[in-house]
């Protein structure tokens, strides 16, 4: 506003609208001075993605998949519980990471989103989640986890500046125990979320020794895991807040009591919650998900070693939108090469 040449509190008189009163036409804002709702209404928009589609799990999770541009779309997740509701949105179209059991990296890498791109599709899904519970009823959005298309530490400050707006009063009001970016591990990153940024981290760990780790997580290559866990660390030693290590359960591959005795010993003197995640199988990829009988084990002798465990609950597998499976609509595709050129300038690699 003050760019503008307005007064700063025209901001929260804004914010107001947008966000509680959920008008986005700037002439229907009445407190403000008809000159100013003129030029607002021609140099700004306030317009939203568009959902291309909507699919309904069995289970009750909705999956929408969101233009972005002519040519792309992201995948938004909506998860609803008894008496909260979790949506898991996305911070890229595409990723560049490669992590072998995930579906996104298959589509390559594109873009960052802006700011107002993730925004808008928090807006988008609560304006969504309203109208359907005129039909059913429907928790409310009271989590949000960067855990959709992207590596979220790639694209920074746009999700940095996007979880502001999430925590802010005035907007969303979302507490910072409720917002959570998950990494693969890009340290120097991880250090600055610690420093200017005040969500939940989530760490996608996946192993717990470098030679697997490296095999399907190739950041691991560039940022090994006692770099990681420092990092990690700091996080923990800087804000007094846990970390959720996701770890997905791959048969044959990271599941043997051998990883999860090599688990606890890595995590084990750490404030910190495991979540086992049963790998969601992917038609592309020949990986194959643990046993059941495999998980229980893992579990237990995690937790006979002191350290918090749980199991993710899969949840709308049915429609492609269980963890790692989301894909989105990446059309203009850009070669690994151009993944390499963009890490490069990120100075990941």
């Amino acid at each position: 506003m003050e760019d503008m040449g307005f007064e700063k509190y025209r901001s929260e008189q804004i914010m107001r609208w947008v966000y509680h009163q959920k008008v986005r036409n700037f002439n229907e804002m009445v407190n403000l001075p008809l000159a100013m709702r003129t030029h607002l209404q021609e140099n700004l928009t306030t317009e939203l993605p568009q959902i291309q589609s909507e699919k309904i799990s069995a289970c009750g999770t909705i999956k929408w998949l969101i233009g972005m541009d002519p040519k792309n779309a992201v995948e938004v997740v909506y998860i609803p519980e008894e008496k909260r509701a979790t949506l898991c949105i996305s911070s890229q179209i595409g990723c560049a990471l490669a992590c072998q059991f995930c579906a996104t990296g298959m589509a390559g890498f594109l873009r960052n989103l802006s700011t107002a791109e993730i925004i808008g599709q928090v807006y988008l899904a609560s304006e969504r989640i309203t109208a359907i519970t005129h039909k059913r009823t429907l928790p409310k959005i009271s989590n949000i986890v960067f855990m959709g298309m992207g590596e979220p530490l790639l694209n920074e400050n746009n999700v940095f500046q996007a979880v502001n707006i999430l925590l802010d009063d005035l907007a969303f009001g979302l507490s910072k125990y409720r917002v959570t970016v998950s990494s693969s591990g890009i340290v120097p990153a991880i250090h600055r979320l610690t420093d200017s940024c005040q969500a939940a981290l989530a760490i996608s760990i996946h192993a717990a020794d470098d030679v697997t780790r490296s095999k399907i997580v190739p950041i691991n290559r560039r940022y090994d895991l006692a770099k990681l866990i420092e990092s990690c660390d700091y996080y923990t030693n800087k804000t007094k807040r846990p970390i959720t290590y996701e770890y997905v359960m791959l048969r044959d591959i990271n599941d043997r009591p051998d990883d999860a005795h090599k688990l606890a010993k890595l995590l084990g003197p750490r404030h910190a919650k495991i979540n086992l995640i049963p790998y969601n199988s992917i038609q592309a990829l020949t990986l194959k998900p643990s046993r059941p009988e495999a998980i229980e084990k893992f579990r237990k002798i995690l937790q006979e070693k002191g350290l918090i465990t749980t199991v993710r609950k899969t949840r709308g597998d049915d429609i492609d939108a269980a963890c790692g499976q989301l894909f989105g609509q990446v059309l203009e595709r850009k070669k690994r090469i151009a993944d390499y050129d963009y890490m490069k300038e990120q100075h990941v690699v």
